[in-house]
């Protein structure tokens, strides 16, 4: 019977001068996390066939090194470019930051949502005795490191939501909102990459958490505001990541 216990990377950050390494999906969420670069000088990146390219740049924020990398929209962007970013630098920490669509009921743009636990929104293996959004030999959900989880926290600050997201290749409109929300009740945004983040930190073994920001609602109620500008949401982000990163 599948593991219904969630799988989290180590949970004390090591101590050493490793960077930390930020992921953001495009350029207008990587930006300023850029910004914020101290020293900052880009670095090869080994995707001469993606049609975004790949870009890490690399620099100190709030003291500690740090490489930002664009990794591009989608699953398979995501993973391959943690994958490299990890085994190239060997970072002691992962972030992943930028926008999520909201898609509990009650969550508001420019929210800022700290990632819990994490969970494939459109993986379906029910047939086979698997929870919904887990995928056969992994566990129903991943999850956040716990010491990384409890500064995230704290960075975040007051007004920011803690729990569940999901991520899948489809961008999450009105019709697929409900369904989505009476599968997984729990989840309070969706995106295209988190959750392939997470796991591929988990297999490597490096500790990772997430803070993204609310930029668009998954079916609003009439009387929501359902929108905020990509630079907005990403300011949110990165000013919680910047602050996460003081405490590393």
């Amino acid at each position: 019977m599948p593991s219904a216990v969630p799988s989290a990377a180590p949970s004390a950050l090591p101590l050493s001068a490793a960077p930390v390494l930020v992921l953001a999906a495009m350029a207008e969420e990587a930006a300023p996390l850029i910004a914020r670069l101290d020293d900052a000088r880009e670095l090869p990146a080994p995707f001469p066939g993606a049609e975004r390219p790949v870009t890490a740049v690399r620099g100190s924020l709030a003291g500690r090194d740090t490489i930002v990398v664009t990794c591009g929209i989608g699953i398979a962007a995501a993973t391959a470019a943690t994958t490299w970013g990890v085994l190239a630098h060997a970072p002691a920490a992962v972030i992943c930051a930028g926008s999520a669509g909201g898609l509990a009921a009650d969550i508001e743009v420019g929210t800022l949502v700290v990632g819990e636990a994490f969970r494939y929104s459109i993986a379906d293996a029910t047939a086979f005795g698997y929870a919904p959004g887990q995928v056969p030999g992994q566990p129903e959900a991943f999850a956040a490191d716990p010491a990384l989880l409890s500064l995230a926290r704290e960075a975040a600050g007051p007004g920011a939501r803690v729990g569940e997201m999901l991520s899948g290749d489809a961008f999450v409109t009105a019709p697929l909102a409900a369904p989505m929300r009476e599968r997984f009740p729990e989840a309070l945004t969706v995106d295209m990459e988190t959750t392939a983040i997470v796991q591929a930190c988990t297999a490597l073994g490096v500790p990772v958490a997430v803070l993204r920001a609310v930029s668009d609602l998954c079916g609003p109620a009439a009387d929501q505001q359902f929108h905020l500008e990509i630079d907005v949401v990403a300011e949110t982000s990165a000013a919680a990541v910047e602050r996460l990163i003081t405490v590393l």
